[in-house]
């Protein structure tokens, strides 16, 4: 079975869907989409990238935590590509939390790549990069202070 870009579109949805309850701690859904192969990779705003299944559900889960009384407000598509091997997207997300110990709800966006491969008839996370940089930043803004 071949999947084509409806079959993205539909995940896509349930990807944005899953993030919202992320949003509010829960990344039982987010899970549901990520490939279990040994391949898969996760780089969060929080910590250094994980790699392998085992990882990066401990880091999902650990990310999902700092997170509380929160939403997705929206989803600004910059890109997406699908192949019959492969897909990816680019976006902005908008989202609404408390996050750590803050307890008042703040907006944030992160900036990120999703990367897709079918798995078993289904399009699967086999990469998430997000970090927080959507605006113009200072050159010297790379460098570790």
């Amino acid at each position: 079975m071949s999947l084509n870009a409806n079959d993205f579109d539909q995940t896509v949805e349930k990807y944005h869907q899953a993030l919202d309850e992320f949003m509010k701690g829960n990344c039982a859904p987010a899970k549901m989409l990520y490939s279990r192969r040994d391949d898969v990779t996760l780089g969060n705003p929080f910590g250094p990238f994980a790699r392998g299944w085992k990882l990066v559900a401990e880091t999902m889960e650990r990310a999902a935590s700092h997170y509380r009384d929160s939403d997705a407000t929206g989803f600004e598509n910059i890109a997406k590509c699908v192949t019959p091997e492969l897909a990816y997207l680019v976006e902005v997300e908008r989202l609404r939390s408390k996050v750590g110990g803050r307890s008042d709800v703040a907006p944030l966006a992160l900036r990120v790549t999703s990367v897709f491969r079918p798995e078993d008839g289904l399009w699967k996370i086999v990469h998430r990069h997000a970090d927080p940089i959507t605006t113009a930043q200072p050159a010297d803004s790379v460098l570790r202070r």
